[in-house]
């Protein structure tokens, strides 16, 4: 079993969240988590560069010279790539490099890299997280309550809420996500992670469900 404390926004443990870590996976898969960090960063890549074949910069396709004759090297036309302001021998095109893995391998991954946060002791649970005003020095006196504003962190809570959104869009460490969009890239991108007690109910629930079908 595995057991964290569970803490409220000031910091003050409020009581203990035990598991089975056999509920999330039955162990971690490094081969696995690389290849879906792997497809995550390839997915991210725009793939927009572009640069002209000689068929494509201006320029007439006229022979410079006779072949012969003229003593000196042999010459094609302007566009040559051997000469300035000529086309790119092997041009680069726009390419798509995005791939996608199957589903369950995904998920698979998701669960490894969620329990590999607790197991590293890089978890913390909040009890709940209610914020009283729309600001964001809220969300960072929360973060710094909990020891974690000096390093880069992920909130998980239960569902989509704009008002945790906003608060904490303007801090450049701190990534919000609700517990149902998390991934293996997510979490192994941010060292430490913070997610509340009905989030991480809710992901246990959902793998019960999955792990029943």
């Amino acid at each position: 079993m595995i057991s964290v404390p569970v803490v409220d926004m000031t910091g003050k443990s409020v009581g203990t969240y035990e598991f089975d870590p056999a509920e999330l996976a039955k162990d971690i898969n490094k081969q696995l988590l690389h290849d879906a960090v792997l497809m995550y960063q390839q997915n991210r890549r725009q793939g927009t560069v572009r640069t002209k074949t000689r068929g494509q910069v201006a320029g007439s396709t006229k022979k410079l010279f006779k072949q012969k004759g003229t003593g000196n090297a042999r010459a094609g036309t302007k566009r040559s790539p051997t000469r300035r302001h000529g086309g790119h021998a092997f041009a680069k095109v726009p390419k798509d490099w995005s791939y996608r893995m199957p589903r369950k391998m995904l998920q698979a991954a998701t669960r490894m890299a969620l329990l590999s946060k607790f197991q590293d002791g890089e978890a913390v649970v909040l009890s709940e997280l209610k914020l009283a005003e729309e600001k964001t020095k809220v969300v960072a006196g929360v973060l710094k309550a909990l020891g974690v504003s000096k390093q880069s962190t992920l909130l998980a809570i239960n569902g989509h809420d704009p008002v945790v959104w906003k608060c904490a869009r303007n801090i450049a460490s701190l990534q919000v996500s609700p517990g149902s969009n998390l991934n293996a890239y997510d979490l192994l991108h941010q060292k430490r992670l913070v997610i509340t007690r009905d989030a991480m109910d809710a992901i246990r629930g959902r793998n019960k469900t999955e792990a029943g079908a």
